[in-house]
């Protein structure tokens, strides 16, 4: 048994959902588990969608109309035939859509956004579903929320391993082809997703339970790359990653690979493949137990959009460990992500990110017990396996605002 992952970039028109059946006739397609997240930029689509009802735009139909037409584009280049089955089963998705707007009662911005951005992936798997079915390569769709089961913790759910596994290993056929859905996941009434980009999670989470023989990611890069080839010209292939290397990069953002993703094949060596569905003759980056990366090179990690706070105590005391636990306390309640921390005697400063729109309550609620001042829209670097000439690349462009160096990583915020 193979899983395979294929993200939204994979089948964002007709030509890439015809790509996708390329690499499953080179591959091989049975005993395969095939994991698809929405297609091209829909998950955007939708949140767009999710703005407009919360706020009672009056744009709402005509963005779900644009998501329709840019759907039924892309059916239209699959299939001849206009009474094809599959116009059917996408409309009655997009019916199932529209009566979840009639009946909500909830104004939980989370949960709203759970139970819609979850129709993405439906209507993608659909399509690729029924397209493969119709060029002789057979296949089981099913719907996810069926297996892979979650609390309540509604854009970042957290898997209940023991019911998932009793589901996944009772259901699943092996010796098929199967077709599901990433990302999203059931509490077992309503719709869940496991955070943004959570499809790589899905495919780890079906590998574990199935010990399957591997995971392949399948993107429009060669592998993983010693950095983002959208900011640095000059990047390097690595062809092996531990284990352990990779959920370092994964912690510090790296965005090939989910940060959940790789614990679960840790825990039962299932190895992670990360291949182009270009060149499929190239064998990308296998994540494997090992050596730490081949070629030992730096790898550069950024992050936008960073808010780098400073917090110090109104009476300027020592900034100690109970204030500390207090501030963190506060971070958690307004589930800021921390990147970085650094202290000293008067001062307590945190690099964060905000993407739950949260820090505008979080700075009402803290500036009455601590002095508060922030930066936003930042960037933050974080050079694996740093030399001098790495780090020089970094300082040399930007204006540095804070900097901190272990063994192996340093860490810059910059303006």
């Amino acid at each position: 048994m193979k899983v395979y992952k294929f993200g939204g970039a994979s089948v964002k028109n007709a030509e890439g959902v015809k790509n996708l059946a390329r690499v499953l006739k080179h591959e091989g397609f049975d005993n395969k588990l095939i994991v698809i997240s929405a297609m091209g930029k829909m998950t955007n689509a939708f949140e767009e969608v999710i703005k407009s009802y919360c706020n009672k735009a009056s744009d709402l139909n005509n963005k779900i109309a644009e998501i329709r037409n840019f759907h039924s584009q892309i059916i239209g280049n699959l299939f001849e035939e206009n009474n094809h089955s599959i116009y059917l089963d996408i409309e009655q998705l997009f019916a199932q859509l529209t009566d979840f707007f009639i009946q909500n009662k909830s104004t939980d911005y989370n949960f709203i956004y759970d139970q819609v951005v979850s129709f993405g992936e439906l209507i993608s798997t659909k399509i690729v579903s029924s397209y493969l079915n119709t060029i002789g390569i057979e296949n089981d769709w099913i719907d996810v929320r069926e297996f892979i089961k979650t609390d309540t913790t509604y854009r970042d759910a957290k898997v209940d391993w023991k019911a998932t596994e009793k589901e996944i290993q009772s259901k699943i056929n092996t010796s098929r082809l199967t077709i599901t859905q990433g990302f999203i996941a059931s509490d077992g009434t309503n719709t869940t997703t496991l955070g943004r980009e959570g499809s790589d999670f899905t495919a780890a989470i079906f590998a574990y339970c199935l010990n399957a023989q591997s995971v392949t990611i399948w993107k429009d890069v060669e592998g993983v790359l010693n950095a983002d080839p959208r900011a640095f010209s000059d990047t390097q292939l690595l062809t092996q990653i531990s284990y352990r290397e990779a959920i370092e990069m994964a912690f510090y953002g790296a965005s090939v690979i989910h940060p959940k993703t790789l614990k679960p094949l840790e825990n039962k060596l299932i190895p992670l493949h990360v291949r182009s569905f270009d060149t499929i003759s190239k064998k990308g980056t296998t994540v494997q137990k090992g050596e730490d990366l081949i070629p030992k090179t730096p790898c550069y990690i950024l992050k936008k959009h960073q808010i780098l706070i400073s917090i110090s105590a109104l009476d300027f005391s020592f900034m100690v460990e109970h204030n500390i636990r207090d501030i963190f306390n506060f971070l958690h309640d307004y589930k800021l992500k921390v990147n970085l921390i650094q202290n000293s005697a008067l001062s307590f400063s945190v690099c964060i990110e905000d993407k739950f729109n949260n820090f505008e309550k979080f700075y009402q609620s803290i500036q009455s017990k601590y002095k508060i001042s922030f930066n936003k829209n930042l960037t933050l670097y974080t050079i694996r396996h740093f030399d001098e000439n790495s780090v020089s690349k970094i300082e040399n462009s930007n204006t540095v605002l804070l900097k901190q160096i272990s063994r192996e990583t340093l860490q810059i915020v910059v303006s």
